[in-house]
């Protein structure tokens, strides 16, 4: 999603001194730098490692071994065929009386090495499986025999109830790509945006770039693959997003929004207090692994890492650079709410708060009147400072205000109690909905600590969202959170008749605790700034949100195309405003299609020419071609919002409880940010940002862009003349249509809920 901006904003960052400094480190410590990290991860979480790194068996199938083994002893049966008396030969010998202690403990060891090459060699061989991606090529809906044994050989080999990390010990490592294909297949994506004499300057280059430092490079990056756990993923977290010096606000962060057309309450603090259950109890599924590996198209098990910073996490920043730091446990949240900080305990000695406690909690705090102290109410917007600001002022912060501050970076996640109202309302919707758009991604430049690894937002109408910071993972691990909370709060915790949480509140619960900052007078004038600053970035951006009704994915798979690829298709077609013919529209989204598998595969070009940058700038390798890569600019930065678990949703009976996706800012000043949801088979769901200060760009007019070329590509797959219809949902007239109520309700269409033991 956003990376693109930061991805634009890499190279300067490089050839500040500072950065010079640390780049001038030979290129081979750097890769054993990486090795170290990974190798520091897996101690960091040997429990973890040890229960899924033996999957798919278990520590009862050691013990059933072990029983069978002296079963068979005890039958005059050797399965060793002679090894255990060699490894009992080579035990201590204790005397007679601990002869039948010996034949246990070299029972036990033989088990031991017995089970530990069994489980070894289903790792090798369910990585050898996953290695394969022959079944990405075929045909949608179609698979051929070779692909057919292969899945049924990774089903096998896959076990029974994975936890979350199952699969991590058996993934293959990430490939590195040809470096031929790769500046092959860049050729090809520039190729027609290029004029002829650029083209050509551009292809010079490359031959240039093969021939000279192409192979040093790719030498690199190949021993890299085998030292580190993957070539790329811990210097693309480090330069394009810790290394960036931008505000993370609108650069780097993006929002996810609630239903589009109904609120299950309208109780501000009843909304948080499901909210905030529901995600503890997320948590709590993670961190005992409970949440599914997510399977590529069903099948294929993809890396599990990212999860394990949803929570607990916070961006600190740094002058040069910023780091990640993450808790293994936090028992608060912290609250904001009219300028003041609230730490807010989430457990008690039975365990986690009930919904109704913590919705009497956050109401306490809504009901507090005390005012904000002086500055105190614009203190977060340090957080969307320039890193290398915020990270000198937070060191003035932590000497006066330690523990405040620890109280907000140490909390589970930020919670925003808003003030104002926020959604798509009848009188204007969208006028409303492009504004609860912009609330999500800027705020008030001081409302949201930008810094954690997300906020929930909970306006004072009852409406969700959350502003998730990038660095830590990507949009569908914070998208699959999102649904798990949603369907939660909504379907299994629901409310009472009058909108509050189920149960009864607790009167022998503590007050939340107030938190006090001790500002000294040297900050204040930088928070003065920071606030200016972070207005004048917020006033600068043009969010629009729209959903698109006229079809959606079901008409798509009626025309025997990808739905991804269908839809990035006419957003190219919506901003370069060109015509296109059928043929040559379905070519495109094949060419499309093909390009999505092979990033799939690991052979994807942006990432390794990325990769080859980063080394040249070790080894002080100047590259024309590369530079020229890494200078281009993101004019239309573009992503799917997927939708994971649709199990949990009901669309068929209650089709308006559906995520609407979410968004983020554009990757260049003179360029757009879109991103698009797919709700249920019949609406999708468009979130488009740009500059103001931008001449060419308008967020609204790129919008009807891009609805004119849906129905005009809908019209190069069906009989008949374009269709006349209008968005419905947007429209006073369509009352009686399901979407005609576009105003906040907790009636009528609530889907049925069910009280959970807790």
């Amino acid at each position: 999603m956003a990376e693109a901006h930061q991805a634009v904003g890499f190279r300067p960052s490089l050839t500040s001194d500072g950065a010079e400094v640390e780049l001038s480190a030979p290129v081979l410590q750097e890769i054993y730098l990486s090795g170290l990290r990974s190798w520091k991860r897996h101690l960091a979480r040997f429990w973890n490692d040890f229960l899924t790194g033996v999957f798919p068996a278990s520590p009862l199938s050691w013990l059933f071994l072990f029983s069978a083994i002296q079963l068979a002893w005890f039958l005059q049966l050797d399965p060793s065929l002679g090894l255990m008396e060699k490894i009992k030969e080579l035990l201590p010998d204790w005397g007679g009386q601990h002869h039948r202690l010996r034949g246990v403990l070299a029972a036990a060891l033989f088990a031991s090495c017995l089970w530990g090459a069994l489980i070894f060699t289903l790792h090798v061989a369910l990585r050898l499986l996953l290695s394969y991606h022959g079944w990405l090529l075929e045909p949608h809906g179609a698979m051929s025999s070779p692909t057919k044994t292969w899945l049924a050989l990774v089903r096998i080999f896959s076990g029974r109830n994975p936890m979350l990390f199952s699969y991590q010990r058996s993934l293959p490592r990430q490939p590195v790509p040809s470096v031929q294909d790769t500046v092959r297949k860049y050729l090809e994506s520039v190729r027609p945006i290029l004029s002829d004499e650029d083209f050509d300057l551009t292809s010079v280059l490359a031959q240039e770039f093969l021939r000279l430092q192409a192979s040093l490079l790719q030498w690199y990056l190949r021993l890299k693959s085998w030292w580190a756990s993957n070539y790329v993923s811990d210097w693309w977290e480090e330069f394009v997003y810790l290394r960036s010096r931008h505000s993370l606000m609108v650069n780097s962060n993006y929002y996810m929004m609630d239903f589009l057309y109904v609120t299950p309450t309208p109780v501000q603090a009843a909304r948080a207090g499901n909210a905030v259950h529901a995600l503890l109890l997320y948590r709590h599924r993670l961190n005992r692994q409970e949440i599914l590996p997510t399977l590529l198209m069903g099948m294929r098990p993809l890396c599990s890492a990212q999860y394990e910073k949803i929570f607990n996490t916070t961006r600190i920043p740094g002058i040069q650079k910023d780091h990640i730091r993450h808790l293994r446990d936090s028992r608060h949240v912290a609250v904001f709410h009219r300028g003041r900080f609230y730490r807010v305990g989430t457990h008690s000695q039975s365990g986690l708060l009930s919904p109704r406690a913590l919705e009497q909690q956050f109401q306490r705090i809504l009901d507090d009147p005390s005012p904000a102290c002086p500055q105190e109410e614009h203190l977060a917007a340090l957080t969307a400072a320039p890193r290398d600001v915020w990270a000198q002022v937070r060191s003035s912060l932590k000497t006066q205000a330690e523990d405040t501050l620890e109280a907000v970076e140490g909390a589970a996640f930020f919670v925003s109690l808003d003030s104002e109202p926020a959604g798509l309302t009848r009188e204007d919707p969208a006028a409303t909905l492009d504004a609860y758009a912009h609330a999500l991604l800027a705020g008030r430049g001081h409302d949201r600590w930008f810094d954690k690894s997300f906020t929930l937002i909970v306006f004072s109408n009852g409406k969700l969202g959350l502003s998730v910071e990038h660095s830590w993972a990507d949009c569908p691990i914070s998208g699959h959170m999102w649904e798990f909370t949603l369907a939660t709060e909504c379907f299994q915790l629901g409310y009472s008749a009058d909108g509050h949480c189920k149960g009864h509140p607790d009167p022998s619960l503590p007050q939340p605790q107030r938190l006090h900052w001790d500002l000294p007078e040297k900050i204040h004038l930088s928070i003065s700034l920071a606030l200016r600053g972070a207005k004048t970035l917020s006033g600068n951006v043009d969010c629009h949100v729209f959903p698109f009704s006229h079809f959606g994915k079901s008409f798509i798979k009626r025309c025997h195309l990808s739905s991804d690829s269908f839809i990035q298709m006419a957003l190219q077609l919506a901003h370069f405003r060109e015509p296109q013919r059928r043929a040559m529209f379905r070519l495109a989204v094949e060419k499309h299609q093909a390009l999505l598998k092979a990033a799939m595969s690991g052979q994807g070009v942006d990432r390794h020419l990325f990769a080859l940058y980063i080394v040249s700038q070790f080894l002080h390798l100047q590259s024309p071609f590369l530079d020229q890569v890494h200078s281009e600019q993101w004019q239309l930065a573009t992503s799917q919002i997927p939708v994971q678990q649709i199990h949990l949703f009901d669309v068929h009976n209650y089709p308006d409880y559906v995520s609407s996706g979410g968004g983020f800012g554009p990757a260049d000043d003179h360029g757009y940010g879109v991103s698009y949801i797919f709700m249920g088979d019949d609406t999708i769901t468009f979130h488009i940002s740009s500059k103001k200060s931008s001449t060419k760009t308008d967020s609204h007019r790129l919008g009807q862009h891009i609805e004119d070329a849906l129905l005009d590509v809908a019209c190069l797959f069906q009989e008949g003349p374009r269709p006349k219809l209008r968005c419905r949902g947007l429209q006073e007239e369509d009352s009686g249509h399901r979407h005609g109520s576009l105003s906040c309700h907790t009636g009528g269409s609530r889907p049925p809920t069910k009280s959970t033991n807790l």
